[in-house]
């Protein structure tokens, strides 16, 4: 959700009241609530015009929605049963509806790192990496810090070669950690496993733990270590954007972020930014950023990450491509 979004969401929920605005924020996820308590935070006195503005955008998003059926499970069930017949609908039903139930899991989301460590340290690797794929890769990082090394490398290697958990075994996971947690709302259910998913968590991880990791993982499985870096992007990365993905970059990042996050970058990266802007906007950035006094380097590196989130989902969607490219060509 943009910053405009979580504004009108701000706006909404203090507009219904207490009690409604409780039961919307058992259906989110804890950066969600974080950011929309933030921004509730921030909002000392709104415009009346700007409230009935939400309020009808809300009533328009409303009218648009339609509930097909009842219970979607029920229907996807006994839909299946009468095609296929219970035994092929039954596995077909674990493919399509594994790990709805992720209570125990999901729970953990709203821990902080490093109780979620003491509670894992003693697990079998392969648990722990079954249960940091469902958490937040920032999140899954800092877990991963408070890991001894050797086990924070081994899970790291599971992570990087699972492709998925079986329906039951999930099931019994989620079981387990039920049992030693309070429960928990059921929240969106993060991707599972494979390389992609270790590079964006060694992403967070910091130089020092990320080389040490992917090197422990280089002297089990060289091809695999190289396959996790090729999908690693790091600030210093966007020198390798063509021009046309950076001015796609650009249009998406407010000004405040960029100039701090380009407070820590080398001066060629900051000259490849002003290259792909207008000479004005260009001149403009370079005054704001030698005006800008000291800035904390956690604040530039928060910056900067918030960024990558920006070109990881250009990426995703298919607006830009990353690196070389591999053996696409254009034709």
């Amino acid at each position: 959700m943009d910053d405009a979004g979580l504004e009108q969401a701000a706006i909404l929920l203090m507009t219904v009241g207490e009690e409604q605005a409780a039961e919307v924020f058992k259906y989110l996820s804890p950066k969600e609530v974080q950011k929309l308590g933030e921004t509730m935070a921030r909002l000392k006195t709104v415009p009346r015009e700007r409230v009935d503005q939400v309020l009808r955008n809300f009533n328009k998003a409303k009218d648009e929605q339609y509930s097909l059926v009842g219970d979607t499970d029920a229907f996807i069930s006994q839909v299946l049963k009468r095609a296929l017949g219970d035994e092929k609908a039954g596995m077909l039903l674990d493919r399509i509806l594994q790990g709805r139930d992720v209570s125990g899991i999901e729970s953990l989301k709203w821990m902080d790192p490093g109780s979620i460590a003491e509670l894992l340290k003693n697990e079998h690797p392969q648990i722990v990496a079954s249960i940091l794929v469902h958490l937040e890769r920032d999140h899954a990082s800092e877990v991963l810090k408070s890991l001894p090394e050797r086990m924070r490398n081994d899970v790291l290697l599971r992570i990087a070669t699972l492709d998925g958990i079986q329906p039951q075994a999930l099931q019994e996971l989620n079981e387990v950690l039920s049992k030693v947690l309070a429960g928990g709302e059921k929240l969106k259910k993060a991707t599972l496993g494979g390389t992609k998913a270790t590079a964006e968590i060694l992403n967070f991880l910091g130089s020092q733990l990320e080389t040490a990791a992917v090197e422990s993982i280089r002297e089990h499985d060289p091809d695999l270590a190289q396959r996790i870096l090729d999908q690693m992007f790091v600030f210093e990365n966007l020198m390798d954007l063509d021009d046309r993905a950076i001015q796609l970059l650009l249009r998406e990042v407010q000004s405040e972020s960029l100039i701090v996050a380009l407070k820590g970058a080398d001066p060629a990266l900051r000259e490849k930014i002003f290259k792909n802007m207008s000479n004005r906007a260009a001149e403009m950035l370079r005054e704001d950023l030698e005006a800008k006094g000291p800035v904390r380097l956690s604040e530039v590196e928060a910056e900067q990450r918030e960024i990558l989130k920006i070109v990881r989902r250009l990426a995703d969607e298919g607006q830009i491509q990353l690196g070389s490219g591999g053996d696409d060509e254009y034709v």
